[in-house]
């Protein structure tokens, strides 16, 4: 998990940031990006893709980063995704996220001779500092590693306020995901404020099958 670290550094870069989303494809919900610089590689917790942790392992790992780590994160909520798509929505969270790490950064101040960004796949954007992008990189790079479990941590607890204010969609499970759940809930209820109209518009024909299921459920 430290190839990229320890080439990077051997290349002469002192500030290594990692950066990964959370978000890209439900149906609500933010997307959320991260950008984590690691003070030190060594940790008690767990630190991996954030999809083979558990959210209790998360949220451990999460902890642990207050002390040994300086991030950033951005959001686009979903009125930004329905305006200007997706990958417009996380050019300007990872712009945001990427920006408030550096500025957090101290010692070594961070410049376009000292600083390398480390991209889970194709989330690079023009930032002015070298970057290199990382296929599956929040299983390769301990630093995107970390970047995916502070982006999952912050939706996810997120999802979990929007599940108190909408409880009717389960987003405190599927966390806005297009589950057979969630997609009996749009057929039930429709679209809430937090969906993103652009991801749903293309879904009648799902809903309407799933609605024809929903008198054999029981709601609470």
């Amino acid at each position: 998990m430290l190839y990229y670290e320890r080439h990077a550094r051997r290349q002469g870069y002192s500030v290594i940031v990692g950066i990964d989303e959370a978000g890209r494809g439900p149906l609500a919900g933010p997307v959320v990006v991260a950008a984590v610089y690691l003070k030190t590689y060594k940790f008690k917790a767990r630190i991996d893709d954030s999809k083979k942790l558990s959210a209790a392992a998360r949220e451990e790992a999460f902890k642990e980063f207050s002390g040994k780590s300086i991030y950033g994160v951005g959001m686009a909520n979903e009125g930004a995704i329905d305006a200007v798509r997706i990958c417009g929505a996380l050019d300007v969270a990872v712009t945001d996220a990427a920006t408030k790490a550096l500025a957090g950064i101290k010692r070594p101040k961070p410049g376009p001779g000292n600083t390398i960004l480390l991209f889970d796949g194709a989330l690079a954007c023009g930032l002015g500092y070298p970057s290199k992008e990382i296929i599956g990189g929040d299983g390769k790079s301990l630093s995107i590693a970390a970047a995916s479990i502070v982006a999952k941590v912050v939706r996810d607890r997120l999802m979990m306020i929007y599940d108190r204010i909408w409880p009717q969609y389960g987003f405190r499970s599927h966390k806005g995901y297009g589950t057979r759940e969630h997609m009996l809930a749009i057929a039930r209820f429709g679209l809430c404020p937090i969906h993103r109209r652009t991801f749903c518009e293309h879904l009648n024909v799902r809903a309407k099958r799933a609605s024809s299921e929903l008198s054999t459920l029981t709601w609470k």
